[in-house]
């Protein structure tokens, strides 16, 4: 074997195996977690450890549901998060073409800069101001602006996505549009926006997961606990007089399911909305 194929097979080897020990961190957590969801008292809290429950029990999953109230709560989660999500995913929509189209190259790159800044502004700054403000509107307590908020924090960042998927249509296709008897609007309509569809899927994604798994603004903003949202009730789980692992564990592989169906369904579109807006041409 020459040494170039011995390079070559070294250099695969490498490559497997730092892949496979990221793969083993990513799934190792998740795995733990979901077996623990399904152990009784006494193996949840045996020494030595038990790895695998031998007698896998759905208790933690009954008392989820009913006593924790848990249903109410992934409710409120999903309510909050299909509607922000939907509204943030139409402002980016609408802002992104509009900035793509913008014909001012510095007042474009001034607003991009001043999108990205605000992407870099950690979150508990605004915290303490967005209650005072609210507490005196006395509207805390309150899941509409709660998603509200949640639509403020992704619009920006949303918009920047947008703008580069707007940025690799033609303009020559909405002419075509006109040309044809449409209006702006209904070539944005008809002919724009068919062919951002996997950037679509890849903007509501991301909007999806970063509001389902907020928590400190919902800490914030939600003290009744009919109105929790999932991330704060997971957090609730936690006490001075310890961690409800096997509530926890359970809680969150329940959680976990609303981001898969989400990227099971829109697999495709996303890798392709992702390779569309991150490549220009």
């Amino acid at each position: 074997m020459s040494k170039r194929k011995v390079k070559r097979t070294a250099g695969t080897i490498v490559r497997v195996l730092i892949l496979a020990a990221f793969l083993l961190s990513a799934i190792l957590p998740l795995f733990w977690i979901f077996i623990t969801s399904f152990k009784g008292e006494t193996e949840l809290y045996a020494y030595p450890l038990v790895y695998w429950p031998k007698h896998p029990t759905f208790a933690a999953y009954k008392r989820l549901f009913s006593y924790s109230n848990f249903g109410q709560y992934f409710l409120n989660s999903l309510t909050v998060t299909l509607s922000s999500s939907a509204v943030a995913m139409v402002l980016a929509l609408m802002g992104g073409f509009a900035l793509s189209r913008f014909k001012r190259k510095k007042m474009k790159g001034i607003i991009e800069l001043l999108m990205y800044f605000t992407q870099t502004i950690p979150s508990f700054m605004i915290m303490l101001p967005l209650f005072m403000f609210f507490s005196r509107l006395k509207m805390v307590d309150n899941l509409p602006v709660l998603a509200t908020i949640y639509v403020a924090t992704v619009v920006a960042f949303c918009t920047l996505m947008s703008k580069s998927f707007f940025d690799r249509i033609p303009e020559d296709l909405e002419e075509a549009g006109k040309i044809d008897g449409c209006n702006l609007a209904q070539s944005i309509i008809h002919v724009v926006l068919p062919l951002t569809l996997p950037g679509i899927a890849a903007i509501f994604c991301f909007a999806f997961v970063n509001i389902w798994n907020e928590l400190f603004i919902a800490v914030m903003m939600i003290n009744k606990a009919t109105k929790y949202t999932v991330p704060v009730a997971l957090n609730s789980f936690i006490s001075k007089a310890g961690v409800s692992w096997d509530l926890m564990s359970a809680g969150i592989v329940v959680s976990l399911l609303p981001t898969m169906v989400v990227f099971g369904v829109g697999q495709k579109y996303i890798v392709a909305g992702l390779t569309d807006g991150g490549v220009k041409g």
